[in-house]
């Protein structure tokens, strides 16, 4: 009863200052149009997770209470302030942009209440990402721990309520940054050339959600354009049964039942294909039936396309998309906010940097050493564009020309731990052509063993191994980087040709850099008219390539990050960099070329 009390009056001192208290964002050298329009009761509210979507949940994003403390002290007794979840500690949409040390924690606390017609059922309380390493307890009572910070996690907090009121959830999170050795991308605590801020602490959506006692916990979709066919595996307590209807529009034209965890095969008759230029998905329905009586239905969605390496005419190997050669032309994507660096400001910012890349005429995003929430995977199952998905790199980095290094034990179980997690969570998007397990040596290790995990983890896509330098000989691509470029690996080690990162020209545009000088591009120019110009001869001298055999080539980059200028876009997204008119007949004349491959 103590305890009780103690909670409850520790809610109420929760409660009024948030509600009295008046957020704002930090100031920041740059903010996007959309960063402008935030505040604390519109924060990314769209639901987080459309290939698993239940009708009942509850948004937690908005003002939370934060405090920070010695890595190994028991919880604050005082709170610091608010800050806006789930924009990470060192963005100015936090309100804070404050770095954290790595010889410190990072609290949060908030309350929520249940809605009283969830009583009765579970409540998962879900997390989008959080990053590092990360502690969570409701009423005072642990309910989980979870390290890794690009997958999203969850826990059934049930059991740890208190009656029907208020219910305190209380956050810790600790992130070592890059003086540890676990993935983490291009964050650094001091950004410099191409790396960037740390995203510290909760970065993506928190909601909670009622589900029945039995409930469907995943989904697992493979398509089978050769036959026809959606295979489809559910995860669900086992002696219950499933029922899975597939749709276009508002027509079944599929179903299929069973026993829950075995596959389930979803016939198509004559399936519209999914492809860049025309993106078609499928609705899909599932239904849970324990003891005979439905309790549980979720809505996905699933596109039917193959990625596949193959021979053209004169036997040199190329990326094929559903069994026919298709050149791949994308922009390597950063993935980083000036106002909320991993977080995008809102999911039309998030759409938006993917409508810019298909109006260019490019066809493939590779994100680069980063993970994003899922919306933004289901804007590119919806837009049509291909996606390379990076393994995010940390630890020491292989020299150029030089072994694998060795990890650490706790470095590389961690390491395989998130790469499968990484697997696993995105398998089901369309979009996902592509797994790219290394970059330029950084953290590469066991480059083969993983090769051979991956495929195993997915043998419905392909691996890029090692993107840049240090090729094994393993995977279904061979991938230089030339800046500015362009260059071609030879096509005749029965891996496709591929160009993982050319270009790399820089414009700063006074106005909307970063800092006002020292910017930097892999080669500068100084007005639009001469880095257009340069972009479109890069683009031409792709065009004799792509005929001896090149599959793919990936421009750097969407955007401007930080103090690095050779985005298409600037950071802020205001502008544009090249005259749009003549980036796209480029494209379309170099897409005319490859056409011509058979």
């Amino acid at each position: 009863m103590l305890n009780t009390v103690r909670v409850l009056l520790s809610l109420l001192g929760l409660c009024l200052p948030l509600a009295q208290a008046k957020w704002a964002a930090a100031p920041a050298p740059l903010v996007t149009r959309w960063g402008k329009a935030v505040t604390p009761a519109n924060v990314l509210g769209e639901y987080p997770r459309p290939q698993l979507v239940r009708r009942q949940w509850q948004n937690l994003n908005g003002l939370w209470s934060y405090a920070f403390a010695a890595v190994d002290a028991p919880r604050p007794q005082r709170w610091a302030g608010q800050i806006l979840v789930p924009f990470p500690l060192e963005s100015a949409l936090s309100g804070v942009r404050r770095p954290l040390d790595e010889r410190e924690r990072l609290w949060y606390r908030r309350s929520f209440t249940v809605p009283a017609g969830w009583h009765g059922q579970r409540l998962m309380l879900n997390f989008g990402a959080a990053d590092w390493d990360t502690v969570v307890w409701v009423n005072g009572h642990k309910v989980g721990e979870h390290t890794g910070g690009y997958d999203a996690f969850s826990f059934d907090v049930t059991d740890a309520l208190s009656g029907t009121g208020p219910q305190e959830l209380v956050v810790s999170v600790w992130d070592p940054g890059d003086s540890g050795g676990q993935p983490r991308g291009k964050q650094v605590r001091e950004p410099h050339d191409i790396w960037y801020t740390s995203s510290s602490g909760l970065w993506q959506t928190v909601w909670l959600e009622p589900v029945p006692v039995a409930h469907i916990a995943s989904l697992h979709m493979t398509p089978d354009i050769d036959r026809g066919r959606l295979v489809l595996r559910v995860d669900a307590p086992p002696g219950d049964r499933i029922h899975a209807v597939a749709l276009a529009g508002s027509v079944v034209v599929a179903e299929a039942s069973g026993p829950a965890g075995a596959p389930l095969t979803l016939q198509l008759k004559a399936p519209k294909l999914w492809s860049p230029s025309q993106p078609y998905l499928y609705r899909l329905t599932v239904e849970l039936q324990h003891q005979g009586r439905a309790t549980d239905r979720v809505s996905s969605y699933f596109g039917m396309r193959k990625i596949s390496v193959g021979p053209d005419a004169q036997g040199r190997p190329r990326l094929l998309l559903n069994n026919r050669p298709l050149f791949q032309l994308g922009v390597l994507d950063q993935g980083f906010w000036p106002d909320g660096l991993y977080t995008a400001p809102s999911d039309a910012a998030l759409r938006s940097d993917l409508e810019t890349l298909k109006r260019l005429g490019f066809n493939t995003v590779r994100k680069h050493v980063k993970v994003e929430p899922e919306r933004w995977y289901y804007w590119a199952d919806k837009l049509g564009l291909l996606v390379w998905q990076d393994m995010p790199s940390g630890d020491e980095t292989a020299e150029q020309g030089g072994p694998d290094i060795s990890r650490l034990d706790g470095s590389a179980t961690q390491f395989q731990r998130e790469l499968t997690r990484l697997v696993t969570l995105h398998q089901n998007h369309p979009s996902i052509v592509m797994w790219v397990l290394f970059n330029e040596g950084w953290g590469q290790f066991d480059t083969a063993r993983l090769t051979t995990l991956l495929v195993r983890l997915d043998p419905t896509r392909l691996v890029d191994s090692a993107s840049g330098w240090n090729d094994r000989e393993v995977g279904n691509v061979l991938d230089w980087h030339r800046y500015p470029g362009p260059e071609a690996p030879p096509a005749t080690s029965g891996r496709a040709a591929v160009l993982g990162e050319f270009g790399g020209l820089g414009l700063p545009l006074p106005g909307h850099t970063w800092q006002a000088q020292a910017n930097w591009g892999y080669r500068t120019y100084s007005d639009r008219a001469a880095l257009t110009g340069a972009y479109t001869g890069l683009i031409t001298r792709l065009e004799p390539l792509v005929r001896q055999g090149l599959s793919a080539a990936i421009y750097t980059q969407t955007t401007d990050v930080e103090i690095e200028v050779n985005g298409l876009l600037t950071y802020d997204r205001a502008l544009l960099k090249m005259n749009e008119r003549q980036v796209r007949a480029a494209h379309d004349r170099l897409f005319k070329v490859a056409s011509q491959v058979r």
